[in-house]
């Protein structure tokens, strides 16, 4: 058995691709990607500066999302998270419809997609449904840094505009990741496991990162943390 919930290994390998950036801003819907900056911040002790858009308490911005926008205009936003209802093999986003069902929409994803040099896309939930071959409706589209999912992460290859298995998380398998992704995608001969959050990570995650995510997201946190 896991010493780990599964929150906790993608905070942790969340927080390796965020690596050494200066600006992170993360959407309302994102406890984990939040958790994983938390968790640098700890590390570094307050390192990136860590923007959580539509969070009364956390937002720092006076006039909603539209400063975000300048800030990435200006190349002052150097990762951002985006998810989808719908994923494909060439890394465009569906936000708007899928399955018969409409959603919020696209917001600034067409915008930011592009012009934010390390874009991760992020969704728990890794099935045939969501990761699709080709999307019903295209959102935005952009050269990705990585895609996470519950079960595998992801590289983006710029020049074959293709994904790459980099690893898989334990309890899966690289044949179950094949068979519940609807893109192909490369992958090694023998695909190695998602490294473990480690020692310190886990008692940071546990006092520090749940002290400040819990007030952001309160339920999240007794899910997780209790």
């Amino acid at each position: 058995m896991n010493s780990y919930a599964p929150e906790e290994l993608l905070a942790s390998a969340i927080s390796r691709l965020i690596g050494d950036a200066a600006h992170v801003a993360v959407g309302a819907a994102s406890p984990i990607p939040a958790s994983a900056c938390e968790l640098l911040r700890a590390k570094s002790g307050g390192r990136p500066r860590l923007s959580l858009m539509h969070q009364r308490k956390a937002n720092p911005y006076t006039e909603g999302s539209r400063e975000l926008f300048d800030l990435a205009g200006q190349g002052r936003v150097d990762v951002f998270f985006l998810g989808g209802a719908q994923i494909d093999g060439a890394a465009n986003i569906n936000l708007v419809r899928a399955d018969g069902k409409r959603f919020p929409g696209s917001f600034g994803s067409a915008y930011l997609y592009p012009i934010v040099p390390r874009v991760i896309l992020f969704r728990e939930e890794h099935s045939a449904r969501v990761l699709v071959k080709r999307v019903d409706f295209i959102s935005a589209s952009g050269n990705p840094a990585a895609l996470v999912t519950g079960k595998a992460l992801f590289a983006w290859q710029r020049d074959k505009r293709r994904f790459r298995l980099e690893s898989v998380h334990p309890g899966s398998s690289a044949d179950e990741v094949r068979q519940l992704t609807g893109f192909d995608f490369d992958s090694a001969k023998d695909t190695p496991a998602t490294a473990p959050p480690s020692a310190q990570e886990l008692a940071q995650l546990r006092s520090s990162v749940k002290a400040q995510v819990e007030t952001d997201y309160p339920e999240f946190a007794r899910r997780v943390w209790g």
